[in-house]
């Protein structure tokens, strides 16, 4: 199951309703929606600075995630960024992969 790495700002709004309800309740919300879409939360964190959570999930495809990155930018109460996570046999299974490139200029 593809994994994505979730980080998201609360907007003030979305700020106003983390403290109404808390983290335990956000986490609620999060599992809710991941998993009505087939997909599983793995990890959960809350931050301060940049971000003010991370996530790291799995969803059956890339569309499931596409459609959740759309209904939260959607809804006004945070900014997301979503990064596919690749595992180290994917990586070396891109690696033997032939390419054929020419960088600029040469």
């Amino acid at each position: 199951m593809p994994k994505f790495l979730i980080q998201a700002t609360y907007t003030p709004e979305g700020t106003k309703g983390l403290l109404s309800e808390g983290g335990s309740g956000r986490r609620a919300a999060v599992e809710q929606v991941v998993t009505g879409l087939g997909g599983k939360v793995e990890a959960m964190y809350f931050a301060f600075g940049e971000d003010d959570t991370v996530l790291i999930v799995d969803f059956p495809d890339p569309v499931s995630m596409a459609a959740v990155s759309l209904t939260v930018k959607a809804s006004g109460a945070a900014r997301t960024r979503a990064t596919p996570l690749l595992t180290l046999e994917e990586i070396d299974e891109a690696a033997r992969q032939q390419v054929n490139f020419r960088a600029p200029g040469r």
